[in-house]
């Protein structure tokens, strides 16, 4: 998208709640029609604007308006790939049973594992692996969704799962609840902006969930991450990144003979470099190209988590 005429990218990211690496590699971006805004807030603040954002159509239509991240049905599908993919390089034969796990803060990439196999991919697990911001765990294992406040959100050492409102939940619950549009509703907006929460504990939709859908979850904390780290580097010599050492932690638990289990590998240990000193006593390696990235000027805008404040910065530079 970098200098394309007619296309202007406006990325909203959590102030502070970034990696150095991660902020160096979108805030030296110094095209004109790209535009980091960052949020003074959590991520979930940084969804909320680009939901408000879409959800006023006029707005939307005016300014031709799409999303790319997870929100958007047509990223998810092309994660459906990944699973199929997977699938076919470690089943033992056609049909065989292979689990997946995903380190998971937003519920999008295992998302597109439900679909998988709601399409026939024979899944026989899900692992959503959760860091200190559990509320995806908190619901596999009690049937309670219960959000955070931006105060209650953790700022851990995997960032990206720094989360507490998983936007494509919802997409699950529905097909959960025998995709009744209405009763889902209640749930999402009803029950959440009210009470904060929802309780699905005694119905027969969550009790026959792990059976009909195979969803089971499990939290890591950051000593969890630092000892997986620094173990699968002392016995392989390979570096994991945080968030795919929250999915081998969990991973673990659910392991069976016989079943092979995927684990998502999600970013590159550069971005998380301070976690890995901390585990290994060794600076990741960096690719090629990304030497001092952290020394490049950066061109960055900081604004309240506002969603009118946003929309008149769009107007403002579209």
């Amino acid at each position: 998208m970098r200098g394309k005429r007619g296309v202007r990218v406006f990325m909203t990211s959590p102030n502070g709640r970034m990696s150095p690496f991660q902020q160096a590699q979108m805030f030296s971006l110094l095209d004109e029609n790209i535009h980091n805004i960052a949020i003074e807030g959590v991520f979930d603040d940084c969804q909320d604007i680009v939901k408000g954002v879409s959800n006023d159509l006029d707005f939307k239509a005016r300014f031709r308006i799409g999303t790319v991240n997870s929100i958007n049905w047509a990223r998810l599908l092309a994660q459906v790939v990944y699973y199929f993919a997977g699938y076919l390089q470690v089943a033992s034969a056609p049909g065989a049973r292979v689990s997946f796990t995903v380190p998971s803060g937003n519920f999008g990439n295992v998302c597109a594992g439900h679909v998988a196999r709601m399409m026939g991919l024979p899944i026989e697990k899900l692992v959503v692996a959760t860091n200190e911001n559990n509320v995806l765990d908190e619901f596999f294992r009690t049937g309670i969704y219960r959000v955070r406040a931006g105060a209650e959100t953790y700022e851990t050492s995997s960032p990206s799962m720094d989360i507490s409102k998983a936007s494509n939940f919802e997409r699950f619950v529905f097909d959960m609840l025998g995709r009744d549009g209405a009763r889902v509703k209640a749930l999402f907006h009803d029950a959440i902006s009210q009470a904060g929460r929802f309780d699905l504990s005694a119905t027969p939709e969550f009790q026959r969930a792990r059976e009909t859908f195979g969803f089971v979850s499990g939290t890591s904390t950051h000593a969890n991450r630092l000892e997986t780290i620094r173990g699968v580097y002392a016995s392989d010599g390979a570096l994991l990144d945080t968030h795919t050492a929250d999915g081998l932690t969990v991973s673990r638990a659910f392991a069976e003979p016989h079943i092979p289990m995927v684990v998502l590998e999600t970013a590159l240990p550069i971005k998380f470099a301070e976690t890995i000193v901390e585990a290994t006593g060794e600076q990741p390696p960096r690719p090629p190209g990304f030497e001092g990235i952290e020394d490049l000027p950066k061109r960055v805008h900081l604004m309240p988590a506002n969603v009118d404040q946003v929309k008149d910065y769009i107007r403002a530079n579209t």
